[in-house]
């Protein structure tokens, strides 16, 4: 018999405890948990993804693009005029594919955010060139 050719194995030591054996997942998720506990934090709880927050989503990430604080004190994400764009640009993909099939809350939202990040854009774009 002709000898294989051996190759390289890949090994996941992720979630191994000290003696090496493997951790399972609802042990992982358990530490996971009281390492947050004991940090102070407390879970928040996750509401399943809709429309309404992943184009808030995408509208907060564009603003913080332009400049824009989120909030929070110490946060800064350096600005990005193009990055921004990009992001209006898909938000426009979604109002023109979406035309007719949102809700009046969806559709709202969605123009305000749009009307918004244009005229953030502008009033950024304008100043940088001056």
């Amino acid at each position: 018999m002709a000898e294989e050719e051996k190759g390289f194995v890949i090994r996941d030591r992720r979630g191994r405890g000290a003696e090496g054996q493997e951790a399972s997942a609802s042990e992982q998720a358990a530490t996971a948990q009281s390492q947050e506990t004991e940090a102070g934090q407390e879970a928040e709880p996750r509401l399943p993804p809709s429309f309404l927050s992943f184009v808030y989503s995408l509208g907060t990430s564009a603003l913080m693009l332009l400049g824009e604080s989120p909030g929070r004190e110490g946060v800064s994400v350096p600005q990005s005029l193009s990055h921004a764009q990009e992001i209006i640009d898909v938000l426009i993909i979604l109002e023109t594919k979406t035309k007719g099939n949102l809700t009046q809350e969806e559709e709202t939202l969605l123009q305000e955010m749009l009307y918004t990040l244009r005229i953030k854009y502008v009033d950024k774009a304008s100043s940088s060139k001056s």
